[in-house]
């Protein structure tokens, strides 16, 4: 271990999730968190390993470790949920785990007497809530692109609407898509019961996975797998107690779907508390409410996770009743658990006149995302220890911060053609596969 003398590697580990898809400010929070996560070896490995998924022997040649240590770290890692080791083409490739979605979940979702639970939940919440510093930096410029999305419940649609709801908006699409699935422990929730915040009765064990993700979570532990019917069952208790569903925001190969309360889910906390609308992309749908056939009861407004339906009292003499609901379609996500508590369908999703971006593909959000964040050179120049990488990352990097390049690339115009560049970079290394992850 003689390599670490000398410097602070969890400050260099900091710095490497910093640049990935998720902003990670620098604090003594932090720090705290890293080192009660790693070991000194594990963040060097971290540090030394390329940012997008490689092979062991990628990852032998690129870190230098010899091949049974490096073996043993990184099952440790993954056990952690600290690097993610997904099996894609009979292959297994391996990459460092975000904070969201990855370290902070993981580490909430594991269980047994050598997590230490209860000092990671306050950790988490002092670095990721109290301190503004996280949210300000990943959602406080207008950003577009989020992780989740809203998936409006099914039967809620107006007739109108009905039919032109797609398949990735459907949970019944999903389920008869996916052939493997997974419960987890709800991070959000869990961290919240042991802060002494959770005052709703939803169950722990709430957060599902699909496909390949489900597959790394059975593996590691870090969830149980399930029967299609079980899965089925899960959501329809969620549907019943008024949750939000916040999907993986992709159309296709959908890897997460999370059953969210508004006493502990941090994403819906980010709208209602924090006052960031851009924490979870909307669905395609917003709500609704018809004033002729609403009966003022109130429900809507109660059952909204991010409180954008509020009440205002009805002037006039005559009126037939007291109360009348006002949606705030600045925030509405257009989940639907509006419209689950209307006794009468006053309440409802209609489709938005304002196009929302979904990516197709996780390749495609992650690309956007980082591009938004300022970190997409260091997808694009992956390896940490090429001096021509590292000046090409620091070169483009600076290029692509600037603010007119980022808009442009992200604008409606220019997108698409950004993507196929992209893709086509990808191609050339001989890795096109990705792209459809």
């Amino acid at each position: 271990m003689g390599h670490l003398v000398g410097k602070d590697i969890f400050r260099e580990l900091g710095r490497k999730i910093d640049g990935l898809e998720m902003r990670v400010p620098w604090n003594e929070t932090l720090h705290a968190i890293l080192k009660e996560l790693y070991s000194e070896q594990e963040a060097d490995l971290v540090v030394k390993m390329p940012n997008g998924l490689s092979m062991f022997s990628e990852l032998a040649q690129a870190t230098a470790f010899e091949g049974a240590t490096l073996r043993r770290l990184l099952d440790g890692l993954t056990a952690k949920g600290l690097v993610i080791d997904l099996r894609l083409h009979d292959e297994f490739y391996y990459a460092p785990s975000p904070l969201v979605i990855g370290i902070f979940e993981f580490t909430m979702m594991r269980m047994g007497p050598n997590v230490k639970t209860k000092e990671m939940a306050k950790l988490f919440y002092e670095y990721m809530e109290e301190n503004d510093s996280f949210l300000g930096a990943n959602f406080g410029h207008g950003e577009q692109i989020s992780i989740f999305r809203a998936l409006p419940h099914e039967g809620v649609l107006s007739e109108s609407d009905y039919f032109e709801v797609l398949d990735y908006e459907k949970v019944s699409a999903l389920l008869e898509e996916t052939d493997r699935f997974s419960i987890g422990l709800c991070s959000c929730r869990h961290e919240k019961l042991h802060l002494g915040e959770k005052i709703c009765d939803v169950p722990l064990e709430k957060c599902s996975q699909f496909g390949y993700a489900a597959d790394f979570m059975i593996r590691n532990n870090l969830a149980r797998e399930v029967s299609r019917s079980e899965m089925a069952d899960n959501f329809a208790r969620s549907r019943e107690m008024g949750l939000v569903l916040g999907a993986d925001n992709v159309r296709k190969n959908v890897k997460f779907v999370c059953h969210c309360c508004k006493c502990c889910c941090g994403p819906l906390l980010g709208i209602s508390k924090y006052g960031y609308p851009n924490t979870i992309v909307t669905s395609t749908f917003i709500a609704v409410i018809n004033a002729e056939t609403c009966i003022g009861c109130g429900k809507c407004s109660k059952a909204c996770p991010i409180d954008a339906i509020r009440m205002h009292d009805v002037e006039g003499k005559g009126t037939r009743k007291k109360r009348d609901a006002w949606v705030n379609t600045s925030i509405c996500i257009g989940c639907g658990v509006c419209a689950l508590k209307c006794p009468t369908r006053a309440c409802l999703l209609v489709k938005r006149e304002q196009r929302v971006i979904h990516p197709e593909t996780t390749f495609e959000r992650l690309m956007l995302q980082c591009l938004e964040k300022g970190t997409l050179q260091n997808q694009i120049f992956a390896n940490p220890k090429s001096i021509s990488e590292k000046f090409l990352c620091a070169f483009v990097g600076g290029f692509l911060r600037l603010s007119p390049v980022k808009k442009a690339l992200m604008s409606d115009t220019l997108r698409s053609r950004f993507l196929d560049v992209m893709k086509q970079g990808v191609d050339r290394q001989g890795k096109g596969w990705l792209t459809e992850v």
